[in-house]
């Protein structure tokens, strides 16, 4: 066993980074939802799906 992981030990470490960059996106993908930014990276004004993407904001 130990020397199928040190035969493996490149490919091991390649998907446990490509595993971490992948988490550390989608986290700041949630944090940027729960903000209240869009992905897109524009203004929702003249967005065709902006009601899709955020809440309506009620007013009172």
């Amino acid at each position: 066993m130990a020397a199928y992981i040190s035969a493996n030990a490149g490919t091991f470490i390649a998907i446990i980074i490509l595993v971490l960059i992948v988490a550390l996106i989608i986290v700041s993908l949630i944090r940027d939802k729960k903000k209240g930014n869009s992905s897109c990276g524009c203004g929702c004004s003249n967005c065709a799906m902006a009601g899709a993407c955020h809440k309506p904001v009620k007013k009172q």
